[in-house]
């Protein structure tokens, strides 16, 4: 088998790349990847310069991983800002850096892209080893791949890549009739306070509406975009994506798309965009023009679930951070990264802290259970999934 570098996404054929990106992770298709590209929100400006690797057998393509040389970390989401510190301190480059990650993206998903008839550990072992070997050929100083799923876990440890332990908050289906099911799961106390909050959007005369497939419109893109630098304009005041961004994936992935807005005395007010793929859904992209009670609860969290259960979805991922989502209905869950550090004096140091790091998540989660929504136990991350 042969293995190739790709500087663009379209130097492979969609049908091609699809047919190794699952059945369940949305942000790996081709189309994704391309809109981000041909948007130029990854490129040399951004400090994401595409270099996907793929593994070749005649004209087959058996295997992938969407990789990029970085010159810093914004938008991964698993922070190493403190590891480029050190290095800086011991006058040493932590930059340039190579990543396998979705830019922009905290969701989990399949990093060691394989088609489903190839030799699934041997199509990993020589991705790994091509990325290893490209970041070597790039004197780059580490490799790092960012949410990647727990099933492939074991591909990187065979290669003793460093794993790192983090968590978000994801809902999860336990074959609710409806969202009044799911609310007789709650504590009396959360359940009160999430018929209270659903209470205020009434309250308010706010409508909510629903919208996939064709029902989605132009203009409701730029609506979100909208919305969605208003949020970056309020929480990180820096805007990755882009409009051309938007209409592409519009164009390219509209069937994926479940849109929710929120609309007061007739003007559309807020809304959230999340990507629906096999039994999975994902929050991405919120945003409102002005204050309203509940309503980012209500768009972000609760008609998600209500659509969730509705269409029979069992996760749903509502994105990275927020204690706050515990009390409406989410758990804890383990989330793993895997990284190959050249240095050996780094390697050495960041392998205790990293072991360090997962004892403390592990107490945090810990810390959380007595603090979970539910009447009865719903199980948090295993233990043996936090050894």
């Amino acid at each position: 088998m042969q293995l190739r570098s790709e500087t663009n996404i379209k130097a492979v054929s969609p049908t091609q790349w699809n047919s190794l990106s699952g059945s369940e992770f949305p942000f790996s298709e081709h189309a994704f990847l391309a809109a981000l590209e041909e948007s130029s929100c990854v490129g040399e400006e951004s400090g994401w310069q595409p270099c996907h690797l793929t593994l070749w057998e005649n004209q087959q393509l058996q295997g992938a991983l969407c990789l990029y040389e970085k010159n810093n970390s914004y938008g991964e989401y698993i922070f190493d800002w403190g590891w480029a510190k050190a290095y800086e301190q011991h006058g040493l480059n932590y930059y340039p850096k190579l990543v396998s990650a979705i830019p922009f993206t905290p969701a989990t998903g399949g990093k060691l892209l394989v088609h489903p008839d190839a030799d699934t550990e041997n199509v990993r072992k020589q991705l790994l080893e091509g990325a290893l070997a490209s970041m070597r050929d790039r004197q780059c100083t580490s490799l790092h791949f960012l949410f990647i799923t727990a099933e492939e876990l074991p591909a990187f440890t065979a290669m003793e890549f460093l794993i790192r332990h983090s968590f978000q908050f994801h809902w999860k289906n336990n074959n609710y009739r409806d969202f009044a099911d799911f609310l007789t799961t709650l504590k009396g106390k959360r359940r009160k306070e999430i018929l209270r909050e659903r209470r205020q959007i009434e309250q308010q005369m706010i409508n909510v509406e629903v919208l996939e497939g064709e029902a989605i419109l132009p203009e409701h893109i730029n609506k979100m975009f909208h919305f969605y630098l208003s949020t970056t304009d309020k929480k990180w005041g820096q805007s990755y994506l882009s409009a051309d961004f938007f209409q592409r994936l519009y164009t390219k992935m509209r069937e994926r798309m479940v849109l929710i807005l929120a609309y007061a005395e007739g003007e559309c007010v807020a809304g959230t965009i999340n990507f629906k793929k096999g039994n999975c859904l994902y929050g991405r992209y919120w945003g409102c023009n002005r204050n309203y009670r509940s309503l980012h609860f209500e768009l972000c969290y609760y008609q998600p679930i209500e659509y969730s259960i509705r269409h029979g979805i069992s996760l749903f991922e509502a994105g990275a951070q927020g204690e706050h989502k515990i009390q409406r209905g989410f758990l804890p869950e383990l989330t793993y990264s895997a990284h190959w550090l050249q240095h050996p004096g780094f390697r050495n140091s960041i392998a205790k802290f990293l072991e360090e790091e997962k004892q403390a998540i592990s107490r945090g989660i810990e810390e959380f259970r007595p603090h979970s929504p539910y009447r009865e136990t719903v199980p948090f991350p295993e233990e043996e999934e936090r050894s």
